[in-house]
C-alpha cells in the first residue's frame, strides 16, 4: 500500500486537473502530520463520500505565536505517509514553507469575530495564519469537500465561515472528536506529555462532561456550569487552567445558556498546551 507524494504546488495542480477532467471528486483533509486516530476518521470519511482524497501535511509557520512550539511541533513524515495509505489517501501534498510561502506576505485572511475570544484571545494571530494557510490550500488543491475535527471547534467555525464569506465552492464536513479510553481527546501535543501529566489530561474531558450533565440538568448560568467544571479540575494540581467558557455557534460566550451551546476548555499541562470541546443540546 502506497501513496502518491507530491511537494510543488504545480505538480498537484496538473494532477488534479487531470483527475478532474475525468469526472473524479476531490476531498480534502489539511494536517499539519504527526498523524493519529483522529486524522484517520477524517480521511475515512473522506474516503468514504470522495473518489480521489488529497492529504496535506505542512507544518505552517503562520499559525504559531511562539517560535519554540514551532519548532517543537513533532515532524514525522515518513510514519505520515504510511498512515495516510492506510487510511484511504490517494495523494499526500507535502510542500515546503519556501513553496508556500515564495515571498514575505502581504495578504491574509481574517475573521475577528469567530476568533476574538476562547484560543484567539490567548495565541495572537494564530488563527490568522490558519485562515490564511488554508484559503491558499483551497485555492491549491480546489476540493469538492473538506474534513476537520471537531476538536478544534472554533477552527472548524473559522474556516466554515471563511467557505461561506468567500464562496469558496467547497463542502465542509465536520467529524466528530476522537478520544482515548479515558476521555482524552486525541492531539498530536499528547506525546508530549509525560507519564504524570498524561494521567492528569482526562480530567479536562471530565470537566466538560460535568458541566454538560448540568446544563442536561437543567442549569442555565453559564458561570455555575463553569465554577462546577473549574472544581472538576482543581483535583489535579498539574492542570493549570487558561479558559472554561459556554459559547454559541459564532464562539461567542452566552451570558444565559437559552439554545445549543458549546463547551470548551484550553489548559496546561507542563509545556504543554490541550484544548477540548463538548456541544451541550439545550431541549
Amino acid at each position: 500500500m502506497s501513496v502518491e507524494v507530491i511537494t510543488a504546488i504545480r505538480q498537484l495542480r496538473q494532477r488534479l486537473s487531470a483527475l478532474r477532467r475525468q469526472g473524479r471528486s476531490i476531498g480534502c483533509v489539511p494536517t499539519m502530520g504527526a498523524l493519529h486516530a483522529g486524522h484517520g476518521a477524517l480521511m475515512e470519511r473522506a474516503r468514504a463520500s470522495s473518489d480521489v482524497v488529497v492529504v496535506t501535511i505542512f507544518v505552517n509557520p503562520l499559525q504559531f505565536d511562539r517560535r519554540d512550539d514551532y519548532e517543537r511541533y513533532a515532524r514525522t513524515f515518513e510514519a505520515d505517509c504510511q498512515f495516510s495509505a492506510e487510511h484511504g489517501a490517494d495523494i499526500v501534498f507535502a510542500p515546503s514553507a519556501e513553496e508556500m510561502y515564495p515571498q514575505p506576505m502581504a495578504t491574509y485572511v481574517e475573521a475577528p469575530e469567530i476568533t476574538q475570544y476562547l484560543c484567539g484571545a490567548f495565541r495572537p494571530g494564530h488563527f490568522r495564519g490558519v485562515a490564511t494557510v488554508v484559503a491558499k490550500l483551497f485555492n491549491i488543491v480546489q476540493p469538492d469537500a473538506a474534513y476537520f475535527g471537531e476538536k478544534d471547534a472554533q477552527q472548524l467555525a473559522l474556516i466554515q465561515q471563511m467557505t461561506c464569506d468567500l464562496n469558496f465552492p467547497i463542502e465542509i464536513v465536520p467529524v466528530a472528536t476522537v478520544r482515548e479510553h479515558d476521555g482524552l481527546a486525541l492531539s498530536s501535543r499528547n506525546q508530549r506529555l509525560t507519564a504524570d501529566e498524561r494521567k492528569a489530561a482526562p480530567i479536562l474531558f471530565q470537566a466538560l462532561s460535568e458541566g454538560r450533565h448540568l446544563i442536561a440538568s437543567g442549569e442555565r448560568q453559564p458561570a455555575k456550569v463553569k465554577a462546577a467544571a473549574l472544581a472538576v479540575i482543581g483535583r489535579e494540581p498539574l492542570v493549570k487552567v487558561e479558559y472554561f467558557e459556554a459559547v454559541d455557534e459564532r464562539m461567542q460566550p452566552v451570558e444565559k445558556i437559552q439554545d445549543d451551546v458549546r463547551l470548551a476548555v484550553a489548559a496546561w499541562l507542563g509545556p504543554t498546551r490541550l484544548i477540548d470541546n463538548v456541544l451541550c443540546r439545550v431541549a
